[in-house]
């Protein structure tokens, strides 16, 4: 008789304990996973990396497009490890929202994370597209047994915005056509074209211009803002390299070709390894923000065991003529001033920080 008052009490502690327990189980379901961190850089194989650009999508709202367009990207890349991706956003969504998701959906599948740059376009190439990813993915297979040329973007401009896009994408692929011949390329070798232009009106014959000169390249089409100042067209590739250069970075403006003062026409990469970074962006519009963005890559680059000097590409997103001229005059004081990298420096629309003035990225040589 003694017992039953025992075993009463046990049975009533279980009961009292059984909702905390519960209470604690759905607790920890609820709880919110934080995004990890992308890397600032990563590292691939020259010769194994393959380039991919995601179709638009019209469909739902903007993180509905994020993972359709991821969802596109694994589906095309298959057993390839996407090592970078370079997100084009148009419209009033969150930019922000590319880099949790992308994030979230590497993570889920277990998959290293990629390098990121985040860029707000004027326009995609599709009415109600929110988003297109660029990506470099590191293959099983050597693709490129010499190594890769990064060609700038050829830059055709016109005085007004409402010029027909087409004649500038003429001149623009008349000088990339130049470029690739003088790195020793053929047409079938170009592997990625993306074209920046002031506007996707009649945007059908750009591309077939770029199609029938580039027939296997993935091709990319970006409206820069959605008010220029001017007409515009900067189509910039990426190729096979098709014989060895002697040298692991080679830098080169042929003779008589238009370029910038600051950038090199051509890079020749055939180290073994590249490094590929994310945006970083300058915080602030004034030259010392500006400073603390090369500061902040620079540091990146060394990390990753490379520095300025090995540069071979740099991509410049600022949002004003203004800043487009200290990244001109600062760029100075990080890169080789005699053998600049090649890139792509044009005005964007907007980047993932309010207050952001530019943002930079880049490819560098790497043994």
């Amino acid at each position: 008789m003694r017992a039953f008052p025992l075993v009463a009490l046990v049975c009533g502690l279980s009961v009292l304990a059984a909702p905390a327990q519960k209470k604690k189980k759905e607790d920890l379901t609820q709880t919110l996973q934080i995004p990890r961190e992308l890397p600032n850089a990563v590292t691939g194989e020259t010769r194994r990396l393959t380039f991919y650009v995601t179709p638009p999508s019209a469909k739902g709202l903007l993180s509905q497009q994020i993972r359709d367009a991821l969802k596109a990207l694994a589906h095309e890349a298959g057993s390839d490890t996407v090592l970078k991706i370079r997100a084009f956003v148009a419209g009033s969504g969150d930019l922000r929202r590319v880099r949790d998701l992308v994030s979230e959906v590497f993570t889920d599948r277990r998959q290293p994370l990629p390098a990121l740059s985040l860029i707000q376009s004027g326009g995609l190439p599709l009415e109600g597209a929110q988003v297109v990813l660029e990506a470099i993915a590191a293959g099983k297979k050597e693709v490129s047994p010499e190594g890769l040329v990064f060609l700038s973007a050829q830059v055709a401009t016109s005085d007004s915005p409402l010029d027909p896009v087409a004649p500038l994408t003429t001149r623009s692929l008349a000088s990339l056509r130049q470029a690739v011949k003088a790195a020793g390329s053929e047409p079938g070798d170009v592997l990625r074209v993306t074209c920046f232009l002031s506007s996707l009106e009649r945007l059908t014959a750009s591309r077939q211009l770029v199609e029938a000169e580039y027939p296997r390249a993935a091709l990319n089409f970006i409206q820069t803002r959605r008010a220029p100042l001017e007409g515009l067209a900067a189509c910039e590739a990426v190729a096979r390299l098709r014989s060895k250069t002697g040298a692991r970075l080679r830098l080169m403006t042929p003779e008589g070709m238009p370029h910038e003062a600051g950038e090199s026409q051509i890079a020749l990469v055939a180290a073994s390894h590249v490094v590929l970074t994310g945006t970083q962006v300058s915080f602030g519009y004034e030259e010392k923000d500006a400073r603390l963005a090369f500061e902040r890559l620079q540091k990146a680059l060394e990390q990753a065991g490379v520095s300025t000097r090995d540069v071979a590409y740099a991509h410049y997103y600022p949002l004003s003529s203004g800043i487009a001229g200290q990244v001109r005059k600062i760029r100075s004081e990080f890169f080789d001033a005699a053998h600049p990298p090649a890139g792509a420096l044009l005005l964007f629309e907007g980047l993932p920080s309010m207050d952001a003035g530019f943002a930079v990225d880049v490819v560098a040589a790497k043994d």
